[in-house]
């Protein structure tokens, strides 16, 4: 099973988020919903089961502003700050028991370090988080959907996609913070269906795609559709979408994409 299944974007914004305190750019000051960005998150649900890939500092607002009950596991991209710092919020999901935890190894001991109480057996006391940690080593199954680990480079970080399979589709590939795609994930993701993909501004970024460059990498996956993420205050949503190619969009928070 797995399908339908529905990505529901969190958060597109960067580390800052827009607007950014102090600023008074066009994006920051703009009038246009789409130009608000929390920081990068999705949720994906299917009827089978529901899960939010990455928990960040606004992740108990975006769930009350999207009506979500149901996480039955996180999952994370990587242990950076506006990654990660919403973590204590999953509390509500662990009513009926542990909350299955996937991240990598070195992503696990950060999650550990930062959220020691969490992992700890005290944290077993009624109304805490209490995650059950599960350590990404190949691909796993949630419900009838099939994710797979993408290796990516962030910079000196070293971090994870993810591509979700059903029933033999590609669905989507998604690819929050990286500054690298190496050509073996580039290979395993084409012709997915959507991909969503890093694309920080137009100039260049030492661990961020750059529009350019997140054109380039889709020009190579050959996706059905693209959608630019985790967005920073240079990229006005209409002005920016205005000069992309065909089959390429800007995702907002909030949106929606549903695979029947």
């Amino acid at each position: 099973m797995g399908l339908p299944l529905t990505i529901t974007f969190l958060g597109t914004g960067t580390s800052q988020g827009v607007p950014v305190p102090t600023c008074d750019c066009e994006v920051c000051t703009s009038k246009d919903p789409r130009d608000n960005r929390t920081r990068s998150s999705i949720y994906v649900s299917t009827p089978e089961s529901a899960w939010v890939v990455d928990t960040g500092p606004e992740f108990r607002l975006q769930c009350l502003r999207e009506g979500i009950t149901r996480v039955d596991a996180a999952v994370f991209t990587h242990s950076h700050t506006d990654h990660i710092m919403g973590f204590d919020d999953l509390r509500p999901f662990c009513a009926d028991g542990p909350l299955p935890v996937y991240a990598s190894a070195e992503t696990m001991e950060d999650l550990k370090r930062v959220f020691s109480f969490a992992f700890s057996p005290a944290s077993l006391a009624p109304g805490y988080v209490k995650p059950s940690p599960q350590v990404i080593d190949g691909p796993f199954e949630l419900g009838g959907t099939l994710i797979t680990p993408l290796p990516l480079k962030h910079g000196r970080a070293r971090v994870n996609g993810y591509l979700f399979e059903c029933e033999g589709r590609k669905l989507a590939a998604y690819l929050s913070d990286c500054k690298v795609v190496p050509e073996p994930v580039i290979e395993r993701i084409h012709g997915v269906e959507a991909l969503i993909i890093d694309a920080l501004r137009y100039a260049e970024h030492p661990t961020h795609l750059s529009v350019s460059e997140a054109l380039e990498i889709a020009a190579r996956v050959q996706p059905g559709a693209t959608w630019f993420t985790h967005l920073c205050h240079h990229l006005g949503h209409a002005s920016a979408e205005a000069k992309l190619p065909a089959g390429v969009r800007i995702a907002y928070d909030g949106l929606k994409l549903e695979f029947q």
